[in-house]
């Protein structure tokens, strides 16, 4: 599933915002008794077609939040949005979560569960109809998500792959 279209951003020109889509508190049993961490699955974008998804893991919830920002920073794709939709529709699969996701008519706003929303928010698309079926893994829907949304090619990146002028790329 790996994809040798992604467009990689540098995070040094960009005012992202960070959004957390899950927090867990998971637990180590030791002959000494029980040890609690945390760990957060946060999305971050700049709500102008460009997103990232990190995973922190800590021993406070404001540290495992950090650590996800930061590693979503490193993880930022481009993503084409076409007056606030995406240009086609899109399905993907990610372990057990599965993703469909089409384009909306301007008013239609994001109709898209939690992790999914977060995704759609983060890169600044405002109108979509999404559906996970499958898996709801926080983690797993997000990774979906993204990477669906990093496969999509708008019209002009397609006439330009296809060596053609914009006009045949509908026309045929």
């Amino acid at each position: 599933m790996a994809n040798t279209n992604v467009k990689r951003v540098k995070t040094s020109e960009l005012e992202l915002k960070d959004r957390l889509v899950a927090i867990k508190r998971v637990t180590k049993v030791t002959k000494g008794g029980r040890h609690f961490s945390f760990a957060a699955i946060v999305v971050v974008g700049d709500e102008n077609g460009v997103v990232g998804y990190g995973l922190g893991k800590a021993n406070e919830v404001t540290t495992a939040i950090s650590k996800g920002v930061e590693d979503a920073k490193k993880n930022l794709v481009k993503v084409p949005v076409l007056n606030g939709t995406i240009p086609h529709e899109q399905e993907f699969k990610f372990g057990g979560a599965k993703v469909f996701m089409k384009p909306a008519a301007p008013g239609t706003g994001v109709k898209a569960g939690g992790a999914m929303r977060a995704v759609f928010e983060s890169v600044g698309i405002r109108n979509v109809l999404a559906k996970s079926r499958g898996s709801s893994n926080p983690h797993n829907l997000v990774k979906a998500t993204v990477a669906a949304l990093s496969e999509m090619r708008d019209a002009y990146t397609v006439a330009g792959l296809r060596g053609i002028p914009m006009s045949k790329v509908f026309n045929g």
